[in-house]
Parts: C-alpha cells; structure tokens; sequence
C-alpha cells in the first residue's frame, strides 16, 4: 500500500480554498446562466408581443381605415347597379352595347357587364362595354361564386358563399380583387345587382386603384415595412393565411384572392405544418429556429378572419446584451473570488510563515536547543505566542544553567565531603580503638583497684556500706567504658555512612551534569 501523503496546512487550506473557489464559480455561473436565459426568453417573448401587438394595433387601425374607403365605394356601386338597372330593359337581348356605353360615361365608372346563362347553361359575361371581357365566367374560378350568381339570379333568398364586403337584397359587392380578364394586374371593384324581373345581372365595375394604392402606401404592408425597419431587433413580419398553407390551390384560385403571405414577408420559411395545424386550431406558437446559422426567434399570433400575425426576431442580437451581462457579472464575481483567494492565501501564508517560525523554535526545544527564538512580527495571537514561547525558552534556559552551576557546585562538595569523610573514618577508627583500648584498660586499674580494695574491707557494717560504694563506681566504670566504646563505634559508622553518601551525591551531581551538557544553553543569561 503506497504511503500516505503528509500535506502541510498551506498546502491543505489552498487546496481546499481552490475546490470552494471552483465549486462558487461552477454553482454561481449555471443559476446565473440558468436565470438569464429564463430572463433572456421572457424579454424576447415581451418584445415579440410588443412588436406583434403594435403590428396588430396598425393592421386593425389600416384595415379599419380601407374597410371605411371600401364602404364608400360600396355604398356608391350599389347606387349605380340601383340607376343602371332602371335604365335597361329587363330582357338582356335588348340590351345593346349602345345602351351599356350610355350608362358607362353617364355613371362615370369603368365598365358595365352583363352576365346571365350562355348556351352551355353556364352564368358568364355576354354583353360588355369591354371586349375582353366578354365570356368571363366564374365557373371553374370560383364555384362559390358561380353558385351565388345562380342564386342571386333565381331572386330568392340566399346564404352568401363567398367572402363579400357588402350584400343587400338583389346585390352583392365584392373585396377589391385583381381582373380575371386583364393581362396586366389591374384592380377593379365589381358588384352583382339582380332587378326583379329581369333575366340577367348587371355587373358594374369601377377602377379601386385608389383603395389598393391607398392599403400599399398606408396599409398593413407598408406599416409592417415600418415596424421591421425601425425596430432593431426585428427581422420580419408578415400577415399570414393558413389556409392557403393547409391548401394551397386556393392560391391559384381567381376569386376570392388568396395567398400565403397576405403582407409583409416571410423569408425565413417554418415548417408549413406549424401554420396547416393553426388553420385548424388557432393558438399562439412561439418557437426558435436556426438559418443558416442564425437564431430567429419566431411567433405566430392567431387574427381575424383565419389569419396569422408572424413575427421573426434576431435572437441573438436580442440575447447578446443579457448574455454579455451574464458574462460581465460571472467575470466579475470570478475576479472577485480571484482576488479573495489570493487575499487569503497571501495572508495564510503569512500566518503560516510565522507559525512555521514559531514550529521551528518548538523542534529546536524539543532537542534542546534553548536558546533558539522566534522573531514573529504580529500584533495578534501569534505575536503573543511568540512571545511567550521565546520567555518560556528564556526561562528554561535560565533555570537549567542555574541548575547545571548548582550542580557543578554540588559535586564539587560532594567531592571534598567524600574526601574528608574518607579521612575522618580512619583517624576516627584509629581514635576510637585507641580510646576504647585506654578507656578498658583504666576500667581494668579501676577494677583491680577496688578488687584490692575489696580484700581489706571486713563484714562490719561500714565496710559493707564501703563495698556497696565500690560496686557503684565499678559499674560507673564499666558504664562509662561501655559509652565510649559505643559513642566511637557510632562515630565510625556515621562517618562511613557520610562517605558513602557524598559518593552517591557526587555521582548524581556527575548524572545531572551529563544529562545537562544534552541542552544547549546561554551561559550569558544568569
């Protein structure tokens, strides 16, 4: 098993501060990311519904406008079916062209035609104050339409089938449409008036150049080319049928006049299922594509009459500020931690610079060395330790070379005390056998003295007082004999009890010094 490594305390708190430095930069960047991109959607899709609303506003404000131009004209054209009709004769073989000219130039419009059944049983033009239009017929066009002149022609009530932008009893008006007949596109106003009686329609048409010039320059295109090029982030917009998209021959019918694209443009094609699925179910559908390469963020907003307002952003241009914003405040808040991680660093280091400093006296007192200190240039807690550990060194070192000189003094006299003692045990044991040997040999004068004595002594009551006396001082004598022979014995010992004793004394006082020579000291310091 590989051996452990031993990190320093330096090298764990970077360590760790660099995992906690990462993980806040990791944590903080995806919610920072993660709110800004919920922000980011939640301000494009405030500023799509602005621009869709305010094209909503203009295309509401310019239709109402060319509806009110086109009620006018309406309610004029009605008027003129009403005079033309009184005017003509109710069987439309006498009709002449001459008659259809007259009320031409006299109503001021632009031509007259006259539709009724034509030998294939079919409602088509047979007379006309223009050639070319001669033979129109909406069968095949528009079988709606076609269907409407039949019923219109009947003179019984009915239920329109095609869009109309005004019907009254015997008449319809039509939406301003392109001329089926023409071969450039020229836009014409027609009503269908039936009078009673009669076995035709009379159709008068009058140029609507005005309404659709007027829709042109003011309308819902031009409003949308507007709105696009005042507004920054706006790509494009456009008035949308989905209709057409769920089946486009409608595009390719004469009446009524459809398209894909209504007003505005529609460049950056979506899947055409979106706007086929909206025909059938009107809902607002918000979605993000990529075109070449280029993010657009699309809404499509239901309107009147089937359509669809669509709007295409610049999503990136619309995130990029959000996004450099989240940037600016991740970069910031990493240059923070940067500088809070090399603060702290810089400042643990140099705690531990002077708890290294403070470390390395301890391991020089832990062999010895007493005289080592630390120089900790802190006005803190580490300064105070220093402190400390540097008067505690003092003091140690203080006490240990009073002690090593106490020791020195102790052997010393350690020493000259086994000397004497040595000395002393013999002269004393010399004294000793000397005086007990004096001291044995006056107790045996003594002894033999009152043995003498003794022998004159006779049995009469003085000598035997005198006798008792001779007893005491006898034993006195052996007494005091005893006593001496005892007092040198323990004098001896004594003396040899104190040999011993300063020998033992000055082998501590060699141990101690021994054992004091391991540290090392200032001899300065007393």
């Amino acid at each position: 098993m590989a051996k452990k490594r031993n990190r320093t305390l330096r090298q764990q708190f970077n360590l760790k501060l660099f995992i906690i430095l990462v993980s806040i930069t990791v944590v903080s960047g995806i919610l920072q990311f993660y709110i800004i991109n919920r922000q980011v959607n939640t301000n494009v899709t405030h500023e799509a519904e602005t621009i869709s609303n305010t094209m909503e506003q203009g295309i509401k404000e310019t239709d109402l406008a060319s509806r009110a131009i086109e009620q006018q004209i309406d309610y004029r054209i009605e008027l003129i079916s009403e005079g033309i009709g009184e005017q003509l004769p109710n069987n439309y073989e006498d009709v002449s062209m001459e008659m259809l000219n007259k009320v031409k130039d006299q109503m001021g419009i632009s031509g007259v035609d006259i539709f009724t059944y034509d030998e294939n049983d079919i409602i088509s033009v047979v007379k006309s104050t223009e050639p070319d239009e001669i033979g129109f017929t909406l069968k095949g066009i528009s079988d709606e339409g076609h269907t409407d002149q039949e019923n219109l022609l009947s003179g019984e009530e009915f239920e329109l089938m095609t869009p109309a932008s005004y019907s009254a009893e015997n008449i319809v008006v039509l939406y301003t449409a392109q001329s089926g007949s023409r071969e450039e596109p020229q836009f014409f106003k027609y009503a269908y008036y039936h009078k009673p009686g009669t076995d035709y329609i009379v159709s008068p048409f009058i140029e609507a150049d005005e309404v659709y010039k007027f829709t042109e320059e003011v309308g819902p295109a031009s409003w949308i080319e507007n709105v696009v090029s005042k507004h920054e982030y706006a790509k494009e917009a456009a008035v949308l049928d989905p209709r057409v998209f769920a089946d486009p021959s409608l595009a390719e019918a004469m009446y009524p006049p459809l398209e894909k694209v209504v007003y505005g443009d529609y460049e950056y094609v979506t899947d055409d299922q979106v706007l086929v699925n909206m025909a059938e179910n009107p809902e607002r559908i918000t979605r993000i594509d990529e075109h070449d390469g280029e993010k657009i963020y699309k809404m499509f907003i239901p309107y009147d009459d089937g359509r669809v307002i669509y709007v295409a952003l610049d999503y990136d241009k619309m995130s990029a500020p959000f996004k450099n914003y989240s940037l600016i405040l991740i970069g910031f808040g990493f240059a923070s931690l940067v500088i809070l991680y090399l603060t702290t660093t810089r400042f643990f280091n140099k705690i531990y610079s002077n708890i290294s400093k403070i470390i390395s006296q301890i391991k020089s007192l832990e062999k010895g060395d007493f005289t080592a200190r630390s120089d900790v240039s802190d006005i803190g807690e580490l300064g105070k330790l220093s402190e400390s550990a540097n008067k505690m060194a003092g003091t140690l070192n203080k006490v240990l070379t009073h002690t090593r000189e106490q020791a020195i003094q102790t052997e010393r006299h350690a020493y000259l005390l086994e000397s004497e003692a040595d000395n002393s045990v013999d002269k004393v044991y010399t004294m000793s056998v000397e005086a007990t040997t004096e001291a044995r040999e006056k107790t045996d004068d003594i002894n033999y003295i009152i043995e003498e004595m003794e022998k004159h002594l006779t049995e009469d009551a003085k000598d035997q007082e005198l006798r008792m006396h001779l007893a005491k001082v006898r034993e006195l004598v052996q007494t005091q004999s005893n006593s001496t022979t005892e007092m040198t014995i323990t004098l001896s010992d004594l003396l040899k009890s104190l040999h011993g004793q300063s020998s033992s004394l000055s082998d501590i006082s060699k141990k101690l010094l021994k054992n004091l020579e391991e540290f090392q000291l200032n001899d300065s310091q007393k």
